[in-house]
């Protein structure tokens, strides 16, 4: 599955758009984090389990459009964009959403 956030795909012809497709997942944080990540707010540095959650969070959700675009016969999604928006206190959703299009490879 090609996916760019560009809304073509240079110098492969898009044969057909079949339209929106996202991908989401909601994640809590966990005690230990918390733990950790108030300790390095006090002497600075990266909280290394929330860089972990966030980058399994965007894969979960890239891998539930992915399956979503493949669904409707896609093999390339264009525009990918991600958004996060925080749910409740300790949980955020991220979102992947982009437009799902057929294209022909062969003809790059």
């Amino acid at each position: 599955m090609i996916t760019v956030t560009t809304p073509i795909i240079e110098g492969i012809p898009t044969l057909q758009v079949l339209g929106l497709v996202q991908g989401n997942t909601v994640r809590a944080r966990n005690v230990g984090r918390d733990i950790i990540a108030a300790f390095r707010n006090v002497v600075g540095g990266e909280i290394s389990g929330y860089s972990r959650l966030l980058a399994d969070a965007r894969e979960e959700a890239l891998g539930r459009l992915t399956q979503q675009a493949e669904a409707l016969g896609a093999n390339a999604v264009v525009n990918l964009r991600f958004s996060t928006a925080m749910i409740m206190s300790g949980a955020a959703e991220i979102l992947a959403y982009g437009t799902a299009i057929r294209v022909d490879p062969a003809a790059s």
